[in-house]
Order: C-alpha cells, then sequence, then structure tokens
C-alpha cells in the first residue's frame, strides 16, 4: 500500500512533488547512454568525471555502485534473501534492546538524551525523540553495547549494528514501509562488504586500521541513502560523504569496558553515514566519482586495492545471505570452541571434578583477541570455565565481572589453555575452533567446530533466530511486546509504516 511519500522524490537538493520521478528520468537517461559512443557518454558525466581518460569514463565504478543503489529500493529481493534479510533485522533488534541495558548502550542513550534536537527518530527502550543522527548514534551504540551481534567472517564486518540502526532512524523520520526497509537494509550489507573486499580487510588491518570501523560507514550511508530516496547524484555525493569520514583504528582491542568499542564498531559509522545523507538532503554538493577519481578512498585506504570487488556480482550476490548470527553472545572467535566444548561437555558427562585440563585452539587472528581479554564476553578461558561450570553460558553471566572474579571460576580457568594455531588459519573457514579436554582419568576427548550455529554453513532457522531474540528482547521489554515485535519483523514486507514498530521497541 502506498505512502504519504509515494508520489514525492528526494533528490540532492531536496523532495520534488512535480509528478514524475526524477530517479525514472535518470534510470532512462543512463540506458540510453549505454548505447551512445564514449565522447557522448562523457558529455553526459559531472564535469570531474567527464575530464577523465576516456577507458576511466566507461569504467566509472562509482557510477556503477549509485545507479545499483537508486535501483535497490525497486528490485525485488529472492526468497531467500527476504528470509535472511529479516532474520538478521530481527537478530539486530535483539542485539539493540539488550545491549541498551549494557554500559555502552547505556552511554550512547544518555548522550542522545543530553544533546536534545529535533525530534525526528526514536531511541529504544527509552521515551526519547531526537534528531535523526544522535538517535542512529545511540541506537547502533546499542547494537554493539555486547557480544550479540552478527559478523560477516570474509570482511571482519558487523554490518547489522550499522545498517539495522540507520535504516530504523531513517525509515522513522520519512515513513516508510516495511518492505522499503528490508531493501535498504541488505544494500547496507551489500555496500559495505564490498567496500572492504575492495580495500582488502587484511590489509586494513595490517596497517593498524579496524575494517568494522570502515565498514560501518558504508553500511549505514547506504541504507540511509535507499530510504531518503537519493537520486543517482545524491547517491554519488552521499558516497563521498561517507569515504571522508571513514575510519576506524585496531586500538579497539585495548578497550576494556566495550563503551569505545560500541561507538568504533557502530555508534562512530552509523553517524557518519547518516550525517552524510542528511547533508546530501539538504543540498550539500560534493565529489561524483570518490571511488574513481585522483586520490580516490580506494587508494587511500589499501596498498593493493581491488577496485572490481566494488560492483562485483551486484544483484546476485547478497552479502546478507553470508552474514553469521551469533549463537552465543561472546565475541566471534569464541563461538566455535565454545559450541565444540558444550558438544564435549553433552557427550561425555564432564564435570569440574573429571576434568584435568581443556586445551582450546583457535586461528592466531582470533586467538590473539580473546585471550583473557579484560571484558568477559570476550575472555575464552572465562567463557569456557563458566560453561564446564554451568553446562550453558547465559546472557547474564557472559556480561558479569563480578563473576569473573568468583574463586571457583578463577580455579577452573587455569585449567584452560589458548593456543594461537596457524593451522588453522582456513580462508574459507576463519572461526573455527579445535578443543581438546583430558580427563583425571587419562582419557582424551576432542571436538573441532569448523562452522559455528548461525553461519552460513550451519544457519539457524526462523525458530533458532526466534529463540535467541526472545531471550535478548523479554527481560527488557517484556514477554507481550516482545512476542509483537517478532511477528512484526517475522512480516516485515507487510508492515505499511515502520513508524508503527517504534512502541514495541519502547519501554
Amino acid at each position: 500500500m502506498k505512502n504519504d511519500r509515494d508520489e514525492k522524490t528526494v533528490t540532492r537538493g531536496g523532495t520534488s512533488s512535480t509528478g514524475i520521478s526524477r530517479r525514472r528520468i535518470l534510470q532512462g537517461g543512463v540506458l540510453a547512454a549505454a548505447a551512445l559512443p564514449i565522447d557522448r557518454v562523457k558529455s553526459a558525466l559531472p564535469p570531474q568525471e567527464a575530464s577523465k581518460p576516456a577507458a576511466a569514463a566507461a569504467t566509472d565504478l562509482t557510477g556503477q555502485l549509485a545507479r545499483y543503489m537508486v535501483e535497490a529500493r525497486d528490485r525485488a529481493l529472492p526468497p531467500n534473501v527476504t528470509l535472511e534479510a529479516k532474520h538478521h533485522i530481527l537478530d539486530t533488534l535483539g542485539a539493540m534492546v539488550s545491549g541498551s541495558q549494557l554500559k555502552g548502550g547505556e552511554m550512547g542513550i544518555a548522550y542522545a538524551r543530553s544533546q536534545g534536537g529535533v525530534p525526528e527518530a526514536s531511541v529504544i527502550c527509552s521515551n526519547i525523540k531526537t534528531s535523526m543522527i544522535n538517535a542512529a548514534l545511540a541506537n547502533a551504540m546499542c547494537a554493539h553495547g555486547d557480544e550479540t551481534d552478527d559478523v560477516e567472517l570474509m570482511t571482519h564486518g558487523h554490518p547489522g549494528s550499522s545498517a539495522v540502526p540507520a535504516a530504523l532512524a531513517m525509515a522513522e523520520r520519512e515513513g516508510r514501509t516495511g518492505l522499503e526497509m528490508l531493501r535498504a537494509v541488505t544494500l547496507g550489507y551489500d555496500v559495505a562488504s564490498r567496500f572492504l573486499m575492495a580495500l582488502d580487510p587484511e590489509l586494513l588491518r595490517g596497517a593498524h586500521r579496524s575494517a568494522e570501523g570502515f565498514g560501518s560507514t558504508f553500511a549505514a550511508v547506504a541504507a540511509a541513502a535507499s530510504l531518503a530516496q537519493l537520486d543517482e547524484t545524491g547517491m554519488r555525493y552521499a558516497l563521498s560523504y561517507a569515504a571522508q569520514q571513514v575510519s576506524g583504528l585496531w586500538s579497539w582491542t585495548m578497550d576494556t569496558q566495550h563503551v569505545e568499542k560500541a561507538f568504533d564498531f557502530a555508534g562512530m559509522g552509523t553517524r557518519n553515514g547518516v550525517t552524510a545523507v542528511t547533508m546530501v538532503q539538504a543540498g550539500f554538493t560534493g565529489v561524483p566519482n570518490v571511488f574513481d577519481c585522483e586520490h580516490n578512498v580506494l587508494e587511500a585506504h589499501s596498498s593493493k586495492p581491488r577496485p572490481a570487488e566494488l560492483v562485483k556480482g551486484l544483484g546476485s550476490r547478497y552479502f546478507i545471505a553470508e552474514t553469521s548470527i551469533k549463537t552465543f553472545s561472546v565475541g566471534y572467535p569464541i563461538q566455535s570452541p565454545l559450541d565444540a566444548f558444550l558438544i564435549l561437555r553433552r557427550e561425555n558427562s564432564l564435570r569440574v571434578d573429571n576434568v584435568d585440563r581443556i586445551v582450546v585452539r583457535l586461528p592466531a587472528d582470533g586467538a590473539g583477541i580473546v585471550d583473557n581479554s579484560s571484558m568477559p564476553d570476550v575472555n575464552l578461558q572465562y567463557i569456557i570455565a563458566v560453561a564446564l561450570v554451568d553446562g550453558a553460558v547465559s546472557f547474564a553471566d557472559s556480561h558479569s565481572y563480578k563473576r569473573m572474579k568468583d574463586p571457583q571460576i578463577l580455579a577452573v580457568k587455569e585449567r584452560v589453555q589458548l593456543i594461537a594455531d596457524q593451522k588453522l588459519a582456513d580462508p574459507a573457514a576463519p572461526r573455527s575452533g579445535m578443543v581438546e579436554v583430558t580427563l583425571k582419568d587419562g582419557r582424551k576427548v576432542s571436538h573441532f567446530t569448523k562452522f559455528p550455529p548461525g553461519t552460513k554453513e550451519n544457519p539457524l532457522n526462523t525458530e533458532g533466530v526466534n529463540t535467541k531474540v526472545r531471550d535478548l528482547m523479554a527481560p527488557v521489554l517484556g514477554a507481550d511486546k516482545t512476542a509483537k515485535i517478532i511477528q512484526q519483523i517475522n512480516a516485515l514486507e507487510d508492515v505499511r509504516n515502520v513508524r508503527e514498530l517504534l512502541p514495541l521497541l519502547n519501554v
């Protein structure tokens, strides 16, 4: 059903209500240009683009991506991608609600409250309505307030914690439908992941930069730009403003309280992305070819950029269907070993009194992140110790600094050894885990988890996602609201206006 903005098209300079879609005019021009000689194609480009050599202008990666971003808001998604998009949106909302009760989320909400602002969008789990930028920042910090949000393993990005808060804020301000939000979030995952693939996330980390921070800005700008219904020129400018703001250092590993990490992974990039879109909506002009021009963003941030990755598989490969949902509320390198250990515990009746030693082997990069971290949900030895004592790891225990000091847990931790094993460095399975347990009677049992539950190779079904989210949301929102929000997101394509969802997410 049409909403009250169906006859309007938001362009780089504002809103036109002429009844003729500027986007359609532009699309027609692009299609016509495809059949023209290169000199006439160049004449249709912005002046800076037209001045480039013919081969470069013909490539125009920025234009290819911008045009796809325009088209994506009307492009029907394959059924499996639609299902995955609903899973990831619901999963991220669960992370936002549970994260609102943790320090990073609480700080984000308090900051938004202190800023005031034009009441455009809601901060979840509060009574705050503030500017879209402030709301997006706070909600994103809630989304990565702990280790519950999703992760794209090839790029190391956490696209959901930026794409969903950005889309939620823009959809509320603009009065968009659930279907429009589904497509916008899917686009956010695609643009963020392709940007990181074009840079090469391993090279980023090698340069002390954070793939997570870089990806979040582009997840947010794409999702918000789709819902703002920018035309091709507006998309080009928004991408340029996002590129200017993209940042992130790998120093987040030094954070001890998961506050700056919530900002680095999600809050910062979401704020930057929606800021870029609102500036373009306000009429700001910019560089139209930030992926192609001299001093472009790919060359600036990668010693060996792979530009073709930016547009490779657009419209056929959807990164939201490849992104992993976490089963456990712990850092991703712990997902596989925790899964492996719980299987061993169940199959071999492991207990504190019959286990002598536990050896966990992880790929080196993951081991470095979770080796006796000061944060409980990123501390492998602590999580495995709790799993041995309790037979499970609750959300509360995975965030309990108090339990980290418990004498029984400290004693069990001494039996857990973590080894960084280069033999597990497999690009096809970058977050595997091997666990070997030596019992006090001398027996040894082991289990290797190559793909933990929630990966594309071992996916959760709808009920699995619902169960996870129910456990996260119900303690905060109550059973009634939780059941309704799960029902609404599982049928998000039928939601007439995203604003209908907001009362369910507030307390």
